[in-house]
């Protein structure tokens, strides 16, 4: 990857991160936050998951913010 290219995705991370490490983990301690993983883990197939949409969607939703 070259400097313009690192410089670029850092601009990227700093328009699209909106909250300080301190903010982001009070955020995760809240019950709208962990609400919000309880429903994935819910929807959750049994089994082995490697391979599975569910586990793809969980990846590109983790992508994509």
């Amino acid at each position: 990857m070259s400097a313009d290219d690192l410089a670029d995705v850092w601009e990227d991370w700093q328009d699209a991160v909106n909250m300080t490490a301190g903010e982001l983990e009070d955020w995760l301690e809240t019950d709208e936050s962990r609400s919000v993983g309880q429903k994935d883990l819910a929807q959750r197939p049994s089994g082995d998951v490697e391979d599975t949409a569910w586990r793809y969607s969980l990846m590109n939703w983790v992508t994509t913010r």
